[in-house]
């Protein structure tokens, strides 16, 4: 794997991971601490009631280790050659799991706004993730000057 890539995509990952935390503590407030989304990431590698520990797994893995995921899976991936399209089509497939895993005992009007709500963090993740991978490896259409004039 190349390095400058893998650093390009980790730096992404880190930038995504930013923007979908902010998005999440708004739903978990919003939601007054329904979700406890970190238990949720603990309990689901079997580490229930390690809030901390859920914290740090899920940081991890959205600054790491998705990325680099998302980095071998990028050729497959539909919607290129835009990597930032090409991260939220990836981050749909995380939200498939998110979505089943950590809804917990979620049901009715607030399993909706959960779903809705985690969606679209997961889009602003992958997104924002191949957007910045895309920018500093030069892949997207404006870093390559692929710009159409309007």
């Amino acid at each position: 794997m190349d390095t400058e890539r893998a650093g390009s995509a980790i730096v992404g990952g880190v930038a995504g991971t930013a923007v979908i935390s902010g998005i999440l503590v708004m739903l978990e407030v919003q939601m007054r601490d329904v979700l406890h989304l970190f238990d949720a990431v603990a309990r689901f590698v079997g580490l229930p009631g390690q809030t901390f520990l859920g914290f740090v797994i899920y940081s991890f893995a959205g600054a790491v280790v998705w990325p680099l995921i998302f980095l071998v899976l990028r050729p497959y991936l539909p919607r290129g050659p835009d990597p930032a399209a090409q991260g939220a089509v990836f981050a749909t497939a995380l939200w498939v799991v998110f979505a089943i895993t950590g809804r917990g005992d979620l049901d009715g009007a607030i399993l909706i706004v959960y779903l809705v709500f985690t969606l679209l963090a997961h889009w602003a993740y992958g997104f924002t993730m191949g957007a910045v991978y895309g920018y500093l490896t030069g892949e997207t259409p404006r870093a390559r000057g692929d710009q159409t004039p309007g």
